[in-house]
């Protein structure tokens, strides 16, 4: 399954990593890693989310850069928030 993005509404900060979304247009930039101090590409969609603060249906999305989607998704599988990674796909 591909994960297609649309809008962010606002960047935040939590543990260092950004959250972005893929591209909302054509005249806008890619998605760049959330990663902290990474400005690469995306190119894979880190779903997660925190069962003590969501709901079971609500999934935040972390976007990565090759390098960085398995140490992504390790940080959010040992809190056990990771649900899946998948393939960033276009808008």
């Amino acid at each position: 399954m591909v994960v297609r993005l649309v809008r962010i509404a606002a960047h935040f900060q939590w543990c260092g990593a950004r959250l972005q979304t893929g591209l909302v247009s054509e005249n806008e930039s890619p998605a760049i890693c959330s990663a902290k101090a990474c400005r690469a590409f995306a190119t894979w969609a880190v779903v997660w989310n925190n069962p003590r603060l969501h709901t079971p249906d609500r999934e935040k999305v972390w976007v990565a850069c090759g390098e960085h989607k398995q140490p992504l998704a390790d940080y959010l599988a040992v809190r056990s928030f990771l649900k899946r990674v998948e393939p960033l796909g276009p808008v």
